[in-house]
């Protein structure tokens, strides 16, 4: 496990709720090496200012990896900016140059995803740091779909390819309630995984991960290796009341 504390060099707004942090410090090139598009852990300042990587000190939530470079000695972190109901929301937002944030990731190098020919990305807000990891990192020859549900217009934001990968957008005003996601992947035309080498990657609201996955592995008779499906959050509840479920959740099938 790595894990340093890390200084904000410069916060942007790449969409009205999308914001990127770009963190610096001496402890950047420790995590050369590691899975951009993987889950790190960050550890916000205690009451007293102070980093603690102990979560009974400091607030810990899990974001990714989406970006490093060594020759600026830069870190990316992107959040989905909510106003102040969150901790991690809250501090992203009023977050300045000089501030500080602990960052912790496992010492090893992941594979984000398998080779395949054809992939299906599905995300909403939370996932739109790891499903654009993917879309940088698939060759020219890689061909699918994404489904990627935001608030509305406003909050596409760019995405890099050179895959062949059509890139749908969902304009969704209550996240988290009622997501078109499960239903746009139902209407989708997905090829016979019997003859093409498919692979899938979710990253949303439990509700929605869940209907997704199902309908992949019950109804289209996908296997667990054609599939990593993800609940990075619960409608209505806190990333640590929430943990427990996902977690059982992710085991069922």
């Amino acid at each position: 496990m790595i894990a340093s504390i890390l200084t904000v060099k410069r916060t942007e707004y790449l969409s009205p709720h999308y914001l990127r942090v770009t963190l610096t410090g001496d402890d950047v090139k420790e995590y050369k090496d590691l899975t951009v598009g993987v889950n790190n852990k960050i550890f916000l300042p205690a009451e007293d200012g102070e980093i603690y990587f102990d979560p009974g000190k400091s607030i810990r939530r899990t974001y990714t990896h989406r970006g490093i470079d060594l020759d600026k000695n830069e870190m990316i972190i992107d959040f989905v900016a909510h106003g102040d109901s969150g901790p991690a929301s809250a501090w992203v937002i009023k977050a300045l140059p000089g501030d500080k944030l602990g960052v912790a990731m496992k010492d090893a190098n992941l594979k984000l995803y398998p080779q395949a020919d054809w992939y299906l990305l599905v995300a909403d807000a939370t996932g739109i740091p790891v499903v654009a990891s993917i879309l940088e990192s698939l060759p020219p020859t890689a061909k699918g779909i994404a489904f990627i549900e935001v608030l509305n217009k406003k909050e596409e934001i760019p995405l890099e390819t050179a895959a062949d990968i059509q890139i749908n957008w969902i304009h969704h005003d209550t996240p988290g309630s009622n997501s078109p996601l499960a239903a746009a992947v139902r209407t989708e035309a997905l090829p016979d995984k019997s003859t093409t080498n498919v692979f899938g990657y979710v990253a949303a609201e439990f509700t929605t991960v869940k209907e997704v996955r199902s309908y992949l592995r019950n109804e289209r008779g996908w296997e667990k290796e054609n599939l990593h499906a993800y609940a990075y959050w619960k409608h209505g509840k806190s990333e640590d009341g929430s943990v427990q479920e996902r977690r059982d959740e992710k085991q069922s099938l």
